[in-house]
């Protein structure tokens, strides 16, 4: 993947539905919040999408301008998830890496 490319960040988790709207609440405060400061950043965005027996997934979303902008944000690893405080009280299960893509159009 080139650094000069419009890239694609993904991160995945699941939480109770019951603290969906608490849970986006928080990340949009946190996560994207944070994102969208990074210099690079274009935009960012949460997803949700009902599971089964009380669950909800959540994505969240976000285009940077090259990977040395996201680096701006995770660090050098940029394939290792960022955490904040209260995400262990929410989620029953999550991806500890992320998806990097390459916007194509």
């Amino acid at each position: 993947m080139s650094d000069e490319q419009s890239v694609v960040r993904m991160w995945r988790g699941v939480i109770r539905t019951s603290d969906r709207d608490e849970y986006v609440e928080y990340v949009e405060r946190t996560g994207i919040e944070e994102y969208r400061s990074v210099p690079g950043n274009r935009d960012a965005w949460t997803l949700t999408r009902e599971l089964p027996d009380g669950l909800t997934e959540i994505v969240t979303v976000s285009r940077w301008d090259s990977l040395q902008s996201i680096r701006g944000f995770a660090g050098d690893d940029i394939e290792k998830a960022v955490y904040y405080p209260e995400d262990d009280r929410f989620l029953v299960e999550r991806d500890d890496t992320v998806r990097h893509y390459v916007q194509r159009s």
